[in-house]
């Protein structure tokens, strides 16, 4: 079995990283998928089911859903996509968001189940899933403008790049365009089919949305940017390209604005590895390689 992968900032930066490449394996790399083993897809669906019970357990608004991808600790980067879940009528989980298709070179929407969601990280030995759950008033704005599907079209950029700046509208990343169905939604702005993108932006500057800068450490993105179609830098600020540092929204960055926003917002991480698996309650990141600390649940599937 084999899973297409939504396009972020980890990948941009893998890129960058072998930006010694050629242009047409980095197309290679943007359409390559994860073919899972038989105990692969068996441990990938019974984590899965995990994240479904504690989905299951947040009522039946919108939660904000992430996943991992790529190894970027160098980066300090372990969440790569966010998504917007909900639950049917017939109670399943989906989860709305934005991918870059790369055989069409443009971004699209997409809703997936939440199996697929999960069995999209990259590393299918060591997975990481953020949920956050939103206070109910919050949750029901955004999922109602989630679900408004003309209006999450008109959100939707023209032009992608996965380290898109967050306060220019030449370009736009998966994690950005939830980002600014947040500020449609809890801005409560009108629907205007020209300038919406440009009002969400407006509204995040006044509700200071101000995401923290990534350090590159190279010039390798630099580089890259000349020939990866996904990658862009001529949104940022000329002093953020030469101090090697990108203002780049992230699952993290969305998650502390959250965090800022409604201090009673909740969040789980989920993790496994190999058969473990480890369910963290709270803010704070479970340790790297999920191991399970005071107070986690830690669940054998041998």
């Amino acid at each position: 079995m084999k899973f297409r992968r939504a396009l972020a900032l980890p990948a941009a930066l893998a890129v960058a990283a072998a930006a010694h490449a050629g242009a047409s394996d980095s197309l290679a790399f943007c359409d390559r998928g994860t073919a899972l083993s038989a105990s692969e897809q068996d441990t990938s669906l019974r984590f899965a089911a995990i994240v479904r019970d504690e989905l299951d357990a947040s009522g039946d608004g919108a939660v904000l859903i992430s996943r991992s991808g790529l190894d970027l600790a160098r980066f300090n980067i372990r969440f790569s996509h966010m998504a917007i879940a909900w639950r049917q009528a017939s109670g399943a989980w989906s989860a709305r968001q934005l991918y870059y298709a790369c055989d069409e070179r443009r971004p699209r929407l997409y809703d997936q189940g939440l199996a697929g969601f999960a069995m999209g990280i990259d590393d299918p030995t060591l997975g990481h899933v953020s949920i956050v759950r939103l206070p109910p008033a919050a949750a029901q704005s955004l999922l109602r403008v989630a679900l408004d599907t003309p209006r999450a079209l008109r959100l939707l950029g023209q032009a992608y790049s996965a380290n898109a700046y967050p306060f220019s509208l030449r370009y736009q990343n998966c994690n950005q365009w939830v980002l600014e169905m947040m500020a449609v939604a809890w801005g409560d702005l009108p629907d205007d089919a020209t300038d919406l993108r440009r009002s969400a932006q407006q509204w995040l500057q006044q509700a200071h949305y101000d995401p923290e800068p990534v350090a590159i450490g190279s010039h390798a993105l630099m580089f890259a940017s000349s020939f990866v179609p996904f990658l862009h830098l001529d949104d940022h600020p000329q002093d953020d390209r030469f101090a090697l540092r990108l203002k780049v929204s992230l699952p993290s960055t969305l998650e502390a604005f959250v965090r800022q926003r409604f201090s009673q917002s909740e969040r789980v991480e989920i993790c496994h590895r190999g058969p473990q698996i480890v369910v963290h309650r709270g803010w704070r990141p479970i340790a790297d390689g999920c191991h399970p600390a005071e107070g986690d649940r830690s669940i054998s599937l041998e």
